[in-house]
């Protein structure tokens, strides 16, 4: 009898113990949901500035046209994905895109002094800001469900309930060289 009784109440902390460990991976998993639909916010946004942007620009720079065709053909692939790896390596292609256009304009000063163009320009930058912060609040909730995921016990029985190590949100690999060189300041 008193067998029986050990054996249940190991059967029923083990339960809880499965339960708890579930639990908290859902919530990880939720966590970094929520971090990725803010950063679909602030993709929303930068859709709807780029037109804007494009727009401006196209009527100062008509032999940059390959380059704000990209942006848009980026743009539509962006809003076009549907998973969140499909997003993510969409914006990435994007953001490379809008890089080439900031370059593109030091040729132009007169665009660089256009209202509108400022105007568009400085919301695109409030935009890039605020899509940072929102990368970096994602890449901390993947980092925490990963760590769930991988650490022990729970590693146990992630796989079972369909949890696996997820994606960051990182540069791509072609603009690594890019980011890791130095700014160079001209006068």
């Amino acid at each position: 009898m008193i067998a029986l009784i050990v054996i249940a109440v190991i059967a029923v902390i083990i339960i809880f113990w499965v339960i708890g460990i579930y639990n908290n991976l859902v919530a990880l998993r939720n966590n970094r949901e929520n971090a990725f639909a803010n950063i679909d916010v602030q993709l929303k946004q930068r859709y709807d500035l780029i037109p804007n942007l494009v727009n401006t620009v196209k009527g100062y720079a008509e032999h940059e046209k390959g380059l704000l065709e990209r942006i848009t053909a980026a743009r539509t692939a962006a809003m076009g994905a549907s998973t969140l790896n499909d997003k993510i390596e969409a914006e990435n292609a994007l953001s490379s895109a809008l890089a080439g256009l900031k370059v593109s304009v030091e040729a132009y000063p007169d665009l660089k002094a256009n209202q509108n163009f400022l105007e568009l320009q400085n919301e695109l930058a409030d935009i890039e800001n605020k899509l940072a912060a929102v990368r970096r609040f994602f890449n901390s909730a993947t980092k925490e469900l990963n760590t769930a995921v991988q650490s022990f016990p729970a590693v146990l029985l992630a796989g079972m309930f369909g949890f696996h190590q997820e994606p960051m949100f990182e540069v791509p690999q072609e603009e690594r060289a890019a980011v890791q060189k130095a700014p160079e300041v001209k006068f």
